[in-house]
């Protein structure tokens, strides 16, 4: 009977098995020792007797090896950082949420309050062509605090496609518009005001008129917010309005009868500029005159 010469081939690969298994050549090599059994032997040559087994092979005891502990990992602990409750934070910066803005506090006595470094709302009234979007912008741009400038009309004119014109009439869908612009302008306006910025927005809100009214901006923006009146004389807006094109140039009988009916502030009790014959620094330099009064005395609306 013939023999296979050499050692016999590994078994082949199955799943759980082979090198990623534990497999060894000398655990399947003939003769080698298998853990927990009796030592396996090759074909013996004729003539040869093999001695007796003498028991089964333990394996010398190995002197236990201490495992080698690895080094901790680096641990990076995030810079600590300050988040107020109920905030929300983008990178580092942490941002207050925005709530409704309270009345700005007055120094004590005898000091005047400051304007202009004074954290404030303010909410800038007049008919089209009376200057608001120009000297809100100048009194934004000179103060000693951070100031953002905040235009209804810009607001409303985010909607490209099926804008509803105010001037093509005023409907539901106009007004639905209007409030969802004055809505997101005081979302805006809290949201610099609680971190720091101070707000003057700009809108013609008439006084017999609810729904375009002084009610919904103190209910988006808070009671801390002062109305200003910007009203020239009638010539004046009709000659800005000339100025102007696009759709925010009105018919001369619409820009008479918004005139007309902001002649209703009178008497409101609100503060009231008259820069009829007022240059826009100058304006805007009464304007904090105002602002100082308001602050010590708030107006009651």
């Amino acid at each position: 009977m013939q023999h296979a010469v050499g050692s016999p081939l590994p078994p082949p690969h199955q799943p759980g098995q082979g090198p990623a298994a534990g497999w060894s050549p000398a655990a399947q090599h003939p003769g080698a020792h298998q853990p927990g059994g009796t030592p396996r032997r090759g074909p013996v040559p004729p003539g040869f007797t093999a001695p007796p087994p003498s028991g089964p092979l333990r394996p010398a005891p190995q002197p236990p090896v201490a495992p080698v502990p690895h080094p901790p990992a680096p641990q990076h602990s995030p810079p600590p950082r300050h988040v107020p409750a109920g905030g929300d934070v983008t990178g580092q910066v942490p941002l207050p949420p925005g709530g409704p803005v309270g009345m700005p506090s007055a120094p004590p006595a005898p000091a005047s309050p400051d304007p202009t470094a004074t954290t404030l709302a303010v909410l800038l009234i007049g008919p089209a062509g009376a200057g608001k979007t120009s000297v809100a912008k100048f009194w934004a741009d000179h103060r000693r605090v951070p100031t953002a400038h905040i235009s209804l009309d810009d607001v409303r004119e985010w909607v490209r496609s099926g804008f509803a014109d105010p001037q093509s009439g005023w409907n539901d869908h106009s007004e639905a518009q209007y409030r969802l612009a004055r809505r997101t302008c005081g979302f805006a306006a809290r949201n610099f005001l609680a971190n720091g910025i101070s707000c003057i927005l700009d809108d013609a809100i008439f006084p017999d008129r609810p729904a375009v009214g002084l009610g919904g901006w103190k209910r988006h923006v808070g009671p801390g917010l002062l109305p200003v009146v910007l009203l020239p004389g009638l010539e004046v807006v009709l000659e800005r309005n000339a100025e102007r094109s696009g759709n925010r140039r009105l018919a001369d009988e619409e820009v008479a009868r918004i005139h007309g009916r902001m002649a209703g502030w009178y008497g409101s009790g609100l503060p009231i500029i008259d820069n009829s014959q007022l240059d826009v620094p100058t304006t805007a330099r009464i304007l904090d005159d105002v602002l100082t009064r308001a602050i010590a005395s708030p107006p009651s609306w």
